[in-house]
């Protein structure tokens, strides 16, 4: 429970500060051309009965703005007078036109306003990333300085990769660090750069491996090869009655030979599979029942362990942190500015471009929701991981939101450029309907990706 209060939090703190700054883009635009902005919302207010929905709210004298927060936590918005939006205020738009309003100023008055929130996101994301630069610097450990080597799974070693094989780079350039951008290159290389037993060498690669099947594969296409020796034991572990000690080493189970802690892993992911298909108690005793070979210097001993129910020895290796030095890159405050936006265009491209596999089967299965994204967080709070997780999440808004999907952000800019290139105006009519579909597909999306999360925390998916 604490994991998940602690998790909570994070999510509700960065998404109340990018919703709030989001909308503050809108907001500052509005007034800046002298719009009236009527209300002000962090989260939606939807009345209930005869409550208005607000939690807390406030009107500054002499202001024709109400601020507040609402009961419903899916965001916020920015009631701005004479622009259709979520609100289907349609009264007011049957309304004279006021000098005041939305509707009565230049297109490009009005574009500027749309596109407010995406810009204050987008710089956020990128302010934020570059003081992360500035106060952490850039720590990571360089694939070429793996010298273990990875582990690859049966399709990687299909196109020539063997255990033990250090990833260097493609033709693209060699990789920075073991990351999503080192899968992504690896998806689209035609040439793999590796060094194996000491000597440089190429891999031929087709040019088209699919992404989320390299990522989502059981194992996954390549990991860092960790060693299966002890590093420390829990107390009352099973790994403790049959007398693991620090620097054993796990040489099999089951009758399977281990030759690192992935494969370990792999071996207890097989029990895992063979635990859905337990029909008694006495099935599932059966299958955590587990003979274990590790090796003490040069003996070898035989132990046979009940595992927990969670199918754990109860043992710890040592950290990819742990097994090599990483490297840090410190940044200046200048410096880091530069950097910092580079960082952040880098990781908007990775995400546009992951942004196919969406539209296929198992792209449409691991879309998830509110508890998918809260899960992103750090179970302890770390304020380099929450912030790096903020910059993350507001490029993911800035960039959802200007989708030229109606009710979006980007649908209004649509509609706007539209105006400005045909010098004829949307009819309000029509622009209320696309506002209604797009906050219908919007509702939809947002079911199916909540329905997502708990398929998945049900095991269904």
């Amino acid at each position: 429970m604490d994991i998940f209060l602690i998790r909570l939090l994070q999510f509700m703190l960065a998404i109340g500060l990018l919703v709030l700054l989001h909308e503050g883009g809108h907001f500052f635009f509005a007034k800046l051309f002298g719009i009236r902005v009527e209300k002000f919302y962090l989260f939606f207010d939807p009345s209930i009965w005869k409550w208005d929905g607000s939690l807390f709210k406030f009107k500054p004298k002499n202001s024709d703005t109400q601020y507040g927060v609402g009961w419903l936590p899916l965001g916020g918005y920015c009631k701005i007078a004479g622009m259709i939006d979520e609100s289907f205020d349609t009264e007011q738009m049957k309304q004279p036109e006021q000098s005041w309003e939305f509707r009565s100023k230049p297109a490009w008055q009005r574009l500027l306003v749309m596109i407010g929130g995406v810009l204050v996101n987008f710089l956020l994301a990128l302010f934020i990333y570059s003081m992360i630069l500035f106060y952490w610097g850039d720590t990571y450990i360089p694939t070429k300085n793996m010298t273990l080597g990875m582990k690859f799974n049966t399709e990687a070693k299909q196109y020539g990769f063997k255990d033990g094989d250090i990833l260097v780079g493609t033709e693209k350039g060699e990789f920075k660090d073991f990351s999503a951008d080192m899968y992504r290159d690896l998806s689209e290389a035609t040439r793999a750069d590796i060094i194996r037993d000491g000597k440089a060498m190429s891999i031929t690669l087709p040019g088209d491996i699919n992404l989320l099947g390299m990522l989502k594969a059981e194992p996954s296409f390549v990991r860092p090869l960790i060693p299966a020796v002890v590093d420390s034991v829990m107390e009352d572990s099973p790994a403790a009655k049959i007398g693991l000690q620090k620097g054993d080493k796990i040489v099999g189970i089951n009758g399977k030979p281990v030759d690192s802690y992935n494969e370990f892993t792999d071996q207890l992911g097989i029990l895992e599979d063979m635990m859905t298909e337990a029909k008694s108690q006495a099935d599932s005793l059966k299958i955590r029942t587990a003979t274990i070979v590790f090796a003490r210097g040069e003996a070898q001993d035989t132990a046979t362990i009940t595992l927990t129910p969670e199918l754990k020895l109860g043992f710890f290796v040592q950290t990819i942190a742990g097994l090599y030095k990483p490297v840090t890159k410190e940044y200046g405050f200048f410096e880091s500015f530069p950097a910092g936006i580079a960082y952040g265009c880098n990781v908007l491209k990775g995400y546009v471009g992951d942004m196919k596999y969406v539209f296929t089967a198992d792209g449409a299965k691991s879309i998830g929701g509110f508890g998918a994204i809260g899960s992103l967080f750090p179970p302890m709070w770390d304020w380099y991981l929450f912030w790096k997780m903020t910059a993350f999440l507001s490029i993911i808004l800035a960039f959802m939101n200007i989708l030229p999907i109606p009710a979006l952000d980007g649908g209004h800019v649509l509609f706007l450029l539209y105006e400005m290139i045909t010098r004829r105006k949307p009819s309000e009519t029509f622009m209320i309907r696309a506002e209604y579909v797009g906050f219908g597909l919007l509702i939809l999306l947002m079911v199916i990706a909540n329905l997502n999360d708990i398929l998945r925390w049900l095991g269904y998916m």
